[in-house]
């Protein structure tokens, strides 16, 4: 006997009651079909860049900045959530969208700028994967480097066998890390009471405060997801009619909500597990390695091998996504289509080089989202113009009360990483 003949005998037909068991029934295997775009992007939330600006924040400012996670996590979950409805109401992405309707000069600024973005990101997330590399299994940096390079092959490779693989990869990946940081938070034995209290309650303790929070808003919030999000969605995009939309982008909203809301959990995991550890033993810190060096005098070796494992999978995962934004930007503004692994070769030479030569890695990370920072208004205001144009849009429009808050959120987050590249640049970083 199937489940619905069960449903029919156990609950009348006419009841309220079975109508709603029926329709959650429905419900269930809708939304497994539509999960993973998200997830891929949530990647881009828990990357290299976050590990550096959320461990700093704890370690100098206690469990103080763990609203900044909060607000940046809104902020990221209405950008996404445009980026896909673009997406999903036009049956393009948004460089596709924007390479017919502006001027060619303006699509050339506009994937220079997000290229630039692209491979910014490609090589803090590279060097991230190199530092993993390093500090897990003691290969030194170059061979590292190298490694992560294969490693990422291997992961874009897997894009010719569907979208959905590349979907359940990263996802695994992310699970890693959320086991990896779950370990840590049940060895650190935080606060509880204060870390409740400083979700909810704004505080910026001094003025170097507001640099760390807009290094964590610079870290969290990047133009190259706003881009490939709404590429991500079209293998899902195929029945034109409105009705199969409307359910498309509800299924997607909930997508973007557990995955952003699971990277919203892991960053603010690393703030309180860095408060915990170092803040509680005085301990500043700058670098990751010295993060990695200070968790095992601290808590033992399983939390800094946890630590290692996290950072690890989050290179690696964070660099193959980079990859396919740099794909998606290429082709729709301009009408690029270069070899996914020729363009790889051609992001890791920067990382590659700065290795060999001796760069601080951290260093570079920490310029890459700066260079971000330049490049986000390029993403966002594009995503609000055309969200909010009816003729390309149709029902789907942004409404009064969204184009309002797109405004706000927009403006506090150039605002800020327009605070972040001034003190960068002149040098109070």
């Amino acid at each position: 006997m199937d489940g619905e003949s069960e449903l029919k005998i156990l609950v009348p037909q006419k009841s309220g009651l079975a109508v709603r068991i029926k329709e959650k029934v429905a419900v269930r295997p809708k939304l497994l079909k539509y999960i993973g775009p998200a997830f891929i992007v949530s990647v881009a939330y828990i990357d290299p860049g976050n590990f550096a600006t959320n461990i700093s924040g704890g370690s100098m400012f206690n469990y103080s900045l763990v609203w900044v996670i909060l607000w940046s996590n809104v902020m990221a979950i209405f950008l996404q959530c445009l980026s896909a409805k673009l997406g999903i109401a036009t049956g393009h992405n948004l460089p596709e969208m924007c390479a017919s309707i502006f001027k060619k000069r303006t699509n050339w600024i506009l994937w220079v700028c997000a290229e630039f973005a692209a491979m910014a990101t490609d090589l803090a997330e590279f060097l991230g994967g190199t530092l993993g590399f390093y500090l897990l299994f003691h290969i030194p940096m170059l061979y590292s480097a190298l490694l992560t390079g294969v490693v990422t092959f291997i992961i874009c490779s897997l894009e010719k066998y569907g979208q959905r693989l590349i979907e359940q990869v990263i996802t695994a990946l992310v699970t890693v890390i959320c086991v990896a940081y779950g370990i840590e938070l049940i060895l650190a034995k935080p606060d509880w009471a204060q870390v409740g209290l400083h979700t909810i309650m704004p505080s910026l303790p001094d003025g170097s405060a507001v640099l760390i929070a807009a290094g964590m808003l610079g870290a969290t919030v990047m133009p190259h997801v706003i881009y490939l999000h709404s590429q991500l969605v079209q293998c899902r995009n195929c029945d034109k009619s409105i009705t199969e939309k409307r359910r498309h982008l509800k299924m997607e909203r909930i997508d973007v909500a557990v995955a952003m809301n699971i990277a919203f959990i892991v960053n603010a995991a690393m703030v309180v597990v860095s408060a915990a550890v170092f803040y509680r033993n005085g301990v500043v810190v700058s670098t990751i390695e010295q993060a990695h060096k200070s968790l095992e005098p601290l808590l033992g070796a399983l939390s800094s091998g946890a630590f290692g494992i996290a950072l690890l999978t989050s290179g690696l995962s964070s660099s193959a996504v980079g990859t396919m934004a740099g794909q998606t930007v290429m082709k729709g503004f301009v009408g690029l289509n270069i070899p996914i692994n020729l363009r790889r070769i051609i992001t890791m030479l920067p990382a590659i080089i700065i290795i060999a030569v001796g760069v601080s890695p951290m260093k570079a990370i920490v310029l890459s989202q700066v260079a971000l920072s330049f490049s986000l208004p390029l993403a966002i205001i594009p995503l609000l113009m055309i969200t909010g144009r009816r003729d390309l849009m149709g029902e789907f429009v942004n409404r009064r009360a969204t184009k309002i808050a797109g405004i706000i959120i927009s403006a506090m987050i150039i605002g800020l990483n327009a605070v972040l590249v001034y003190l960068t640049l002149t040098g109070r970083t």
